[in-house]
């Protein structure tokens, strides 16, 4: 396949592959007036859609937030729950003293369980506003969620319609265009997609027109106009860069 394309290049003049070049350019051309129409709408599209992975990713970080609360909460009731069943055994020995240092060493214990279930307690409430303001959080992010699919949805609709109504138009462009890329070799075709990428309204490939270069204005001298009219070699503009060709 490489050895075909290599015979089908050599089989071509540079002319031939510089005017190719330039019906590439016009191509090219008809097709950024195309996506022209479709406007800003892929670039909301992909915005709208990075903004809810990242509202996803953060109502998973919530989720995690909410359930390790949980996870918090149930450990201090359970906590709660030992202190209290301390704290009932410890009364239960109180009826059985026998003496003042056995009262005052169960006393001692009483009071560092209840000390225990406060501190736990206020754990909980702790737990509990955070949790609310958690819960508050995630709700308004799943709203905000909500909003922007339906958003998304509006903004797909619309450039998938645009993409519908242009497709087979933008097929057609671009078999012309592959049909004109067999006429020029890999070098030319990487310094046209250089510049196309460098120029604001995607003009590589400009004619030469009243003595001057049509992409920036700015005079070719006339021997330069010479060697563009002969196409023995590749000519570009020496204040824009573009490639120049004869006025049609």
């Amino acid at each position: 396949m490489a050895t075909q394309k290599k015979t089908a290049e050599v089989d071509y003049s540079m002319y031939e592959k510089i005017m190719a070049l330039y019906e590439l350019q016009k191509i090219d051309s008809q097709i950024d007036e195309i996506n022209k129409v479709k406007g800003e709408l892929p670039e909301e599209v992909e915005d709208i859609e990075d903004e809810i992975a990242g509202l996803n990713t953060r109502v998973e970080k919530i989720n995690a937030e909410i359930e390790e609360l949980n996870t918090l909460t149930k450990q201090r009731r359970r906590e709660i729950d030992q202190a209290q069943m301390q704290i009932a055994k410890y009364n239960e020995q109180l009826a059985n003293i026998r003496n003042n240092r056995e009262f005052d060493a169960i006393t001692k214990e009483v009071e560092y369980q209840e000390l225990e279930i406060e501190h736990a307690e206020k754990r909980l409430k702790e737990y509990a506003t955070i949790g609310k303001a958690k819960k508050l959080s995630l709700e308004q992010t799943e709203a905000t969620i909500a909003e922007r699919m339906i958003d998304l949805t509006a903004k797909k609709s619309e450039l998938d319609s645009i993409e519908s109504e242009t497709a087979d138009q933008v097929n057609a462009l671009v078999a012309q265009a592959e049909k004109a890329k067999t006429k020029i070799d890999e070098r030319l075709l990487t310094a046209y997609d250089r510049i196309r990428s460098k120029v604001h309204n995607g003009l590589a490939v400009v004619t030469v027109q009243r003595d001057a270069c049509s992409g920036c204005f700015n005079r070719i001298p006339p021997q330069r106009q010479v060697e563009v009219r002969q196409g023995k070699k590749l000519i570009v503009c020496e204040y824009c860069g573009r490639i120049l060709v004869p006025e049609e």
